[in-house]
Order: structure tokens, then sequence, then C-alpha cells
């Protein structure tokens, strides 16, 4: 499942990198509605070394990778936007998409639950602690906004 794709963190950066202009969000009203709700997410990890945006780059791709080898079709689509690809998004997809917050959030603990199994907390030994929102600061991400791509935009501020 998608366990595997947090081994992708171990892999070398391969993939190629784009120069994209600074944005304020110009992502709302393409790839989810205006931002309906806000918080800030006090990681208790902190940025790795290694976190650049190949890195970044290679996590997003590889999760997507994994979510095209299943024999359906994915409900939620990630990906990463910046000039650093230091946003996050998650937008859910199709009939099987989330429709509200709260099964936004459950998302986000399904993959609390997957990169608890991943190498890197277990290493650390950070795996009861750590959420994915950790790990997605440690990666070196600012931001995720999670959405049902049509009535809700949740953006968190990874600090």
């Amino acid at each position: 499942m998608l366990a595997a794709g947090f081994a992708i963190l171990l892999l070398p950066a391969t993939m190629w990198s784009f120069g994209a202009a600074a944005e304020n969000d110009r992502h709302a009203g393409y790839y989810y509605p205006p931002i309906t709700s806000r918080e800030v997410y006090k990681a208790r990890a902190v940025v790795m070394p290694e976190a650049s945006s190949d890195l970044r780059l290679n996590f997003i791709t590889g999760l997507a990778y994994q979510q095209n080898q299943r024999p359906y079709p994915p409900s939620f689509v990630m990906f990463a936007k910046g000039e650093q690809f230091e946003r996050l998004i998650i937008v859910g997809i199709g009939s099987n998409g989330f429709r509200g917050i709260y099964q936004a959030r459950a998302v986000l603990a399904q993959m609390t639950s997957i990169a608890r199994t991943s190498p890197i907390f277990r290493e650390n030994n950070v795996q009861d602690m750590f959420t994915f929102l950790d790990l997605a600061r440690m990666l070196g991400f600012d931001e995720l906004t999670i959405s049902d791509g049509q009535n809700f935009a949740h953006r968190i501020a990874l600090k």
C-alpha cells in the first residue's frame, strides 16, 4: 500500500526540479475552492538536513506511482506545488473521495498509521509520537492543503 511509498525517502533524489514564480494562493479556484478553514500544526519533528525540493518531489511521485498501481481508482490525489515544492496538496476525487473535513482528517490519520511503519520513524524510535504532519515537516513541507475539491479547503501551516 502506501507504506512502501515512505521508502522513497531512502532513495537518492533523481527527479528534476522546476522553478516557479512565488505564489500567494493561485491554486485556490483551480485545484480546490477558496480556503474555508485554517490551523497551525506545531510539528514535533524538525526539518531533515537532507530535505530538498527533489526529496519532496520524489516522495509525492512515489506515492502517486503506488496509487496508480492499484486495481481501483484512487480516492484522493497528492501533489506538491511551490517554487521548492514546499506546498503539499491533497484533493479527494471521484465518488470515493472524502466529502467533508472529518473524512479528510480521517485520511490524514490513516496516513499517520502508514508513516509510523516507515523506516525513518522506526529507526528514530518516534513511531508512537510523530504523525503524518510531522513527516511532512521533516521533508520540508511548509503547508498542507486538504480539500474535497468542491466545497471545502482546509489549510494547515506546518511550523
